[in-house]
């Protein structure tokens, strides 16, 4: 089992920054994929970026140039570097994760989540 646990949402006002922490334990040798979603109120849950072991990334339209997603294999950490953020960005954010190579669609490991407000 792989347990993730999501750090550093808050509120933040628009135009500011954010970066989230997601710090992975358990059976860490399963992990390769790495993401991070997010759900709004009545809304569905989206990818936001996610990111392969080898550091590939791929993000959502909405968020290119503005979010960077990282990872530290040696501390088995996934970042989120959220800049310029917008009112439109608030919504719960979750870490991800899977033993599949490359890009995934499906993870089997989630993450409990932290809220991001960002106000206008």
């Amino acid at each position: 089992q792989v347990q993730l646990v999501e750090s550093g949402g808050g509120l933040v006002q628009a135009g500011g920054s954010l970066r989230l922490s997601c710090a992975a334990s358990g059976s860490i040798f399963a992990i390769n994929a790495m993401g991070w979603y997010r759900q709004a109120p009545g809304k569905q849950r989206e990818l936001v970026a996610r990111i392969t072991r080898d550091g590939s990334t791929n993000y959502a339209d909405s968020v290119k140039g503005r979010f960077t997603i990282s990872r530290d294999n040696a501390k088995n950490t996934v970042y989120l570097q959220m800049n310029s953020l917008k009112p439109e960005d608030t919504a719960v954010y979750y870490c991800a994760a899977d033993s599949a190579y490359g890009f995934v669609d499906e993870y089997d490991y989630w993450g409990q989540g932290t809220q991001v407000t960002v106000s206008s």
